[in-house]
């Protein structure tokens, strides 16, 4: 008998897509015999073919409506893999033109359009499966320890001693109002409580560079990124991609949120990775922070 084939539609960010893990484990186990693809943008294509709960990845460039050479490309792409169901967990103006006419025959899972706005990502995804009697075991639990390399040449290669505390003191350079402005005090101010600070730092960052004490490790793979934070024995950043992916590999950690963004509905905090919400990310001081982390770093 011919496996099912399912159609799952996730472009990002990164943070959404690490959040979905336990989602597309849980779809895994309701398909088990079926071949899952996901279609995700191609910064995200290397990363996603790592996920065990997946088979294929396709890639959506989410070319401009005008552009109507590449979104035939897309529907003759997506056709020819003969999908019986489509998980749609975009549920964007751009998924709900591709259902409306793209592929309006194929059978669409997805949020209604009159449906509540979710009070999350995660939970509308979850209510979704819910709704098409999928279990929801692994959805609020994600895990994508499968992310992690040995990192241990890496760390050699740069002098990093554990235990070592891992800060994330960047974000997408489209919202800069994410960053807590204090990353380098905070630096210094452990290096001199004698803790080992690894600062970690993607392409958006290099500008921190110069201004960061301690060791500084720049562009890693996610698998490193990922395998960094997993050794780490404790993680401070900010509400961006990185730090998503620390809860998701249940760190001790804690996560800085202003006024820009909803602690809550970023489901971010889990565990042993908490968030810390301030009106200012300006008026949150280095010493006001070490108060509120203190008792967790005395653990290492």
């Amino acid at each position: 008998m011919k496996k099912p084939n399912i159609l799952i539609i996730k472009h990002g960010a990164l943070g959404d897509i690490i959040q979905a893990d336990g989602v597309l484990k849980d779809i895994r186990a309701h398909h088990l015999n079926a071949h899952i693809t996901l279609i995700t943008t191609p910064a995200f294509q290397t990363l996603m073919q790592r996920c065990p709960h997946i088979d294929q990845v396709m890639v959506d460039t989410r070319a401009p409506f005008w552009n109507f050479k590449q979104l035939i490309q897309l529907r003759q792409q997506i056709k020819q893999g003969h999908f019986s169901i489509i998980y749609d967990f975009q549920n964007s103006n751009r998924t709900k033109i591709y259902r409306k006419f793209l592929l309006p025959q194929q059978h669409w899972v997805h949020r209604a359009d009159n449906e509540k706005k979710p009070v999350s990502g995660l939970k509308g995804l979850v209510d979704c499966l819910q709704k098409n009697d999928i279990a929801t075991k692994n959805s609020f639990v994600p895990n994508v320890s499968w992310m992690t390399d040995d990192v241990s040449i890496l760390l050699n290669q740069h002098k990093v001693v554990s235990p070592f505390i891992a800060l994330i003191p960047g974000c997408s350079a489209k919202h800069p109002e994410k960053r807590w402005p204090y990353y380098a005090k905070l630096a210094t101010q452990l290096i001199n409580n004698g803790y080992c600070v690894v600062s970690l730092l993607g392409p958006d960052e290099r500008d921190l560079a110069g201004i960061l004490p301690g060791h500084v490790l720049q562009s890693l793979s996610w698998f490193e990124l990922a395998g960094v934070l997993n050794i780490a024995h404790y993680v401070i950043g900010n509400d961006t991609g990185p730090s998503h992916i620390a809860s998701c590999l249940n760190k001790s950690g804690l996560a800085i949120f202003g006024p820009s963004t909803s602690a809550a509905r970023s489901e971010i905090g889990r565990g042993l990775f908490k968030t810390c919400v301030v009106n200012n990310l300006h008026d949150l001081s280095v010493d006001a922070l070490l108060e509120k982390i203190t008792p967790n770093l005395a653990k290492i």
